[in-house]
């Protein structure tokens, strides 16, 4: 009975204690203090509380914060009622809730109901500010009305341009509305609205233009207008002059989808008046029209778990389009792709389907009509110490590549392609038996094989178009391990260390692909060995050049080393140093050429140093071991010390046995940008590129950058030096509102050509 009674008691006691518990922490927190508390080195001030009604008064400064943060309120002085939430503040008031700011110097509000009461305010939401007099608010909807008050994205005190209305009702974090309002520029008005709205953010309808001169427009009026719909629908309107080549014009349109994700939606249309001024002087076997566009879609989405969908659409009228009026587009991509993708993923398996159809006739591409691939990820085979892995994909495909030598830069028309179509069904299926010797060597042999039909074929430029089957084995072993040290106490404040870990993982991996039952030069090459500057995979199924597999007896070497150390609490890499390097047991031939390969491929490095967190050193080199050549390297060095200015330069160079794989000839580059904050109102950058291979300087741009108060500007010169052209000179000038930038922080810095217009 003891015991039950004891039991009893405990049982009463939490029933009588865990409501109140659970009451004391559904009270929200009050934290009232006085302001030099928090802002040390301001005038000390008092705060007295009175337990009794509960209330908090402070002088000299006070600091209120409510719930966490949820609301945050400072004053010369306060009054605050913690029970009501009530709070009347005077002098330098500002009340922070949310990402909106409230600014007065008499205010009453209810940290509670939000409700709020003021005779004069200013309040925003960057980049959208507002101020008035006879402030209310209605706390049950978040809705504030006051007279006699202005609307201006100038962050100034004084404000050069702004709205004002006999009435305005502002929506927290949503919009302001306004009722007879007054356009005001430096005092005087320009034009009058029954009913404006701007909605509190960026999302607000904006005009930019950029005029300017380049050699191959002549003059020029680029002009921009954005629009928003709400959170469905927003984009941009466009329309262009250009003296020597026309008008243009053409709409951008995003929608956003909800669970069926965003789509973006772009045309452009070109007059063109000179349209083969373009080629250079280079010899173009095709027609380009006086009228010419372009046209994009995108689209992705995951309208179900694990179910991704995406589209893309790229067309344009000619070859020479993009290269023409999107110069940047054109250096990232300058065939881009159409395709429409859908992926299904579950834990062990994935499921996915490509086409890929040709919007463009006159670009070599492989078509997929479709191509439908099942990969199975590695996986265990039941409770074996065994795991297993598979790649099998069946399609339609028809390749379109090119039938001339386009070595010296020539564009070509429709006409100029072998075609080549049929069908292929692959299946790729692997073993694999890791271990671990020692706790720390781990040893994985495997054993993989691969079939692949082809159909007969309409055409071919290949020695048979009839059935073909091939077979395919592969075997191989990796191995590896990871050794690491640590210096604990290693400091030094000129590399920023604190404390040091080396971590090492050399690796052997070992591939031995006897000769397929079929030589890949009497199969169709959809998927065939593409020039790269990186190494190309050895093991299955990641190399997936399925139609150029070969024999192959090799050994890729790797080391990766990292030396680490801590800076601002996190685990950072102070130098990373990645080398491969493939030896050729059986050396076979270069593939299209009786040339033998060497026993020894390229050496291939990648390192990254860190001295310290504003600087980076990066480096990636390819080193033909049998000739002694350099193939590629490509250098970067990066400045970043503060906000005020950065530093970036770096070096290019590919030789002419690997550069002729992708452009033709060797490329030395030399790449300069240099950005400089004067103050908070003037801003300089100057981008270079220098073509050390003929010591010619082929780029160079410098940019003004003026703080407008409510505008932002920027006076771009530039002078293109190309090769079989002559020198393209630019000056242009952008300006749009500061509110709502033609450009993101550093977006011209990253695409330059942006800035004048393309």
């Amino acid at each position: 009975m003891r015991k039950f009674s004891a039991i009893a008691a405990l049982a009463l006691l939490a029933a009588l204690f865990f409501p109140c518990l659970v009451r004391a922490q559904d009270q929200p927190s009050w934290e009232v203090q006085a302001l030099n508390q928090i802002l040390p080195g301001t005038v000390e001030g008092k705060v007295d509380y009175d337990s009794a009604t509960g209330t908090a008064t402070g002088t000299n400064g006070v600091y209120v914060n409510y719930n966490h943060g949820s609301a945050v309120l400072t004053a010369d002085t306060a009054s605050v009622n913690m029970k009501s939430g009530d709070v009347e503040a005077d002098g330098n008031v500002r009340i922070e809730s949310g990402d909106q700011l409230w600014v007065g110097d008499h205010i009453q509000y209810n940290f509670k109901t939000r409700q709020m009461r003021s005779e004069q305010f200013r309040t925003g939401k960057a980049p959208v500010f507002a101020g008035g007099v006879s402030l209310t608010g209605d706390g049950s909807n978040r809705v504030y009305t006051a007279g006699n008050a202005f609307v201006t994205t100038d962050d100034a005190a004084d404000p050069a341009y702004k709205v004002r209305a006999t009435k305005i009702k502002v929506i927290p974090g949503k919009s302001v509305r306004m009722w007879n309002a007054v356009v005001f520029v430096e005092g005087v008005p320009v034009f009058y609205f029954p009913y404006y709205q701007r909605n509190l953010g960026p999302h607000a309808n904006n005009f930019t233009t950029s005029p300017g001169y380049r050699s191959r427009y002549g003059g020029y009026l680029l002009n921009t207008y954005t629009w928003f719909l709400g959170d469905v629908a927003d984009g941009k309107i466009h329309l262009d002059y250009r003296s020597r080549r026309g008008v243009g014009a053409g709409p951008d349109v995003n929608l956003h989808l909800g669970q069926w994700g965003d789509a973006a939606i772009k045309y452009y249309y070109q007059n063109d008046a000179r349209p083969y001024s373009g080629t250079n002087g280079l010899p173009f076997y095709g027609r380009i029209p006086e009228n010419r566009q372009r046209f994009y879609l995108g689209w992705q989405a995951t309208p179900a778990t694990n179910l991704n969908l995406k589209a893309l659409v790229n067309y344009q009228s000619d070859p020479l389009f993009v290269h023409d009026f999107y110069e940047g587009d054109y250096g990232a991509n300058p065939q881009p792709n159409t395709f429409v993708e859908a992926n299904k993923y579950w834990d062990n398996w994935s499921l996915d389907a490509l086409a890929t159809p040709r919007a463009n006739s006159f670009f070599s591409q492989i078509e997929r009509l479709p191509d439908v691939q099942l990969t199975g990820f590695r996986q265990q085979v039941l409770d074996t110490p065994v795991f297993y892995d598979s790649q099998s994909s069946v399609g339609w495909y028809r390749s379109f590549v090119s039938n001339a030598n386009n070595t010296n830069g020539s564009y070509y028309g429709t006409n100029g392609f072998y075609a080549d179509s049929g069908a292929r069904a692959d299946t790729y299926h692997q073993l694999t038996l890791p271990w671990t010797f020692f706790h720390w060597l781990n040893v994985a042999p495997r054993v993989g094989g691969r079939f692949t039909y082809y159909s007969s074929r309409s055409s071919s430029y290949t020695n048979s178009n009839a059935e073909a089957y091939r077979g395919v084995l592969n075997t191989g072993v990796k191995v590896s391990f990871k050794v690491s040290r640590l210096w604990a106490n290693a400091t030094n404040s000129f590399f920023q260390v604190d404390g040091l870990r080396h971590v090492m993982e050399p690796s052997a991996d070992y591939v031995f692909v006897p000769r397929p039952s079929t030589p890949f030069e009497q199969l169709p090459q959809f998927d065939s060995d593409m020039p790269a500057l990186q190494l190309a995979p050895v093991d299955f199924p990641d190399y997936n050049s399925i139609d150029s597999v070969d024999a192959q007896n090799v050994i890729r070497f790797g080391l990766r080393n990292a030396l680490q150390t801590k800076r601002g609490g996190q685990i950072e890499d102070l130098l990373s140093w990645n080398v491969l390097l493939d030896w050729r047991l059986d050396p076979g031939y270069i593939a299209g050429t009786t040339n033998k390969q060497s026993d020894l491929n390229d050496l291939y490095s990648v390192v990254k140093f860190r001295p310290r967190s504003w600087l980076t050193a990066e480096s990636e080199l390819r080193y033909d071991l049998d000739r002694g050549d350099l193939k590629m390297a490509l250098h970067q060095l990066t400045f970043s010390p503060n906000d005020r200015w950065s530093w970036g330069i770096g070096h290019w160079y590919l030789n002419n046995d690997l550069a002729n794989n992708f452009a033709g000839g060797q490329n030395n580059y030399i790449r300069s940008t240099l950005f400089y904050r004067v103050n908070d109102n003037w801003g300089l950058r100057a981008t270079h590129n220098f073509d050390a291979q003929s010591g010619r300087l082929q780029e160079q741009y410098y940019t003004l950058y003026r703080d407008l108060r409510s505008f932002t500007g920027a006076l771009t010169f530039g002078v293109v030096n190309n090769v079989n052209s002559a020198t393209d000179f630019t000056i242009s000038f952008a300006l749009s509102l500061k509110a709502s930038p033609a450009m993101g922080v550093g977006e011209d810095t990253v695409n330059p050509y942006r800035i004048v217009g393309e």
